[in-house]
């Protein structure tokens, strides 16, 4: 049991400027644009600009969160990237978003679970602050996929979007805060979402660039068939062992990977009470920062009560899921 009332202290998000349409997408896929919209529900995104690396992105909704929380960013204890697609294999990405908001103190990292990986971090965020109650923790999960999609390949390349979220962790002062997390992977599933080329297996070479080997690839189907067996029963277990029944679920912050899909896990989860929080229509599959921009999206709008049990859904390449309760309390 955590000793101290840890959670979420302020919420941020970021986009690039760039809103792609779903005619554009279209016309690149050889598609029609009702298509994507009755298969995805997604009518936009937003793609970064030239100049833009994932680190810009994150750069953005850390400041944005600390700004919010009235928090210098020296003050900062950890910084945590949540990514799939750093700006290069290394140094972290947390380093460069901590030399760019000038976070000098904290201890940096990234993790990679692909779009579990907010609610990893959150986990990881909050063991870091019940050691040392006094400490700040900033996760930020960011992804730019709009250089990794091949455009012949209309499944994929139809859903995702670039994006950033970000949210401040440390000790509440109302008791709000996280309940509980769960936390699951099945590597031997790990073929379903992949990006082949660029490591250690397959170094990246002319053979590997002209194969399209660094492309995003998943098997849609697959991983629906996955997340409709997999993720119902996972739920139930995090409710089961916090006692807290789903019914009592007033908010359901999930991964925003397709509308149709995400329809269909909200009933058969047994979570269709809840209100669902969606921004997948305007924005697409941010990846790993969907789950982040959402629950900053339910934040502002007002949606989000205090004393509400919030619960975060999430799962992504490896595969992997991730599940979490808080009770809300953030004022920023």
């Amino acid at each position: 049991m955590v000793p101290h009332a840890i959670g979420i202290l302020s919420t941020s998000s970021y986009f690039p400027k760039q809103e792609v349409s779903n005619a554009e997408v279209a016309e690149r896929v050889g598609v029609e644009t009702e298509w994507i919209e009755r298969r995805t529900q997604i009518r936009s995104r937003r793609f970064a600009a030239p100049d833009e690396a994932t680190s810009d992105l994150a750069a953005h909704a850390a400041a944005d969160a600390l700004e919010r929380a009235g928090v210098r960013p020296e003050d900062v204890d950890y910084l945590i990237v949540s990514t799939s697609t750093g700006d290069s294999p290394q140094p972290p990405t947390a380093c460069l978003v901590q030399h760019i908001v000038g976070a000098t103190r904290a201890a940096c990292f990234d993790i990679n679970v692909v779009c579990s990986g907010f609610v990893y971090a959150l986990a990881l965020a909050r063991a870091l602050v019940a050691q040392r109650p006094e400490s700040l923790a900033l996760v930020v999960a960011a992804d730019l996929y709009s250089r990794s999609l091949d455009f012949s390949d209309r499944r994929t390349a139809v859903l995702l979007g670039d994006g950033a979220g970000a949210a401040l962790v440390g000790r509440t002062q109302d008791g709000s805060g996280f309940v509980d997390f769960e936390l699951a992977s099945r590597g031997d599933a790990q073929r379903l979402i992949r990006v082949d080329a660029g490591g250690s297996r397959l170094p990246a070479d002319a053979g590997t660039v002209a194969r399209g080997d660094h492309f995003f690839r998943m098997d849609g189907r697959g991983v629906r068939d996955f997340v409709m067996a997999n993720f119902p029963p996972f739920a139930q277990r995090l409710a089961d062992r916090t006692g807290l029944p789903l019914g009592e679920v007033r908010h359901f912050v999930p991964h925003q990977p397709n509308g149709v899909l995400l329809s269909q896990l909200v009933e058969v989860s047994g979570l269709a009470h809840a209100h669902t929080h969606r921004t997948l229509e305007r924005y697409g599959n941010t990846g790993s920062a969907s789950v982040a921009v959402t629950l900053d999206d339910a934040s502002r709008a007002g949606h989000l009560r205090p004393g509400d049990l919030v619960m975060l859904g999430s799962f992504g390449g490896g595969m992997s899921m991730a599940a979490a309760y808080l009770r809300w309390g953030v004022a920023a």
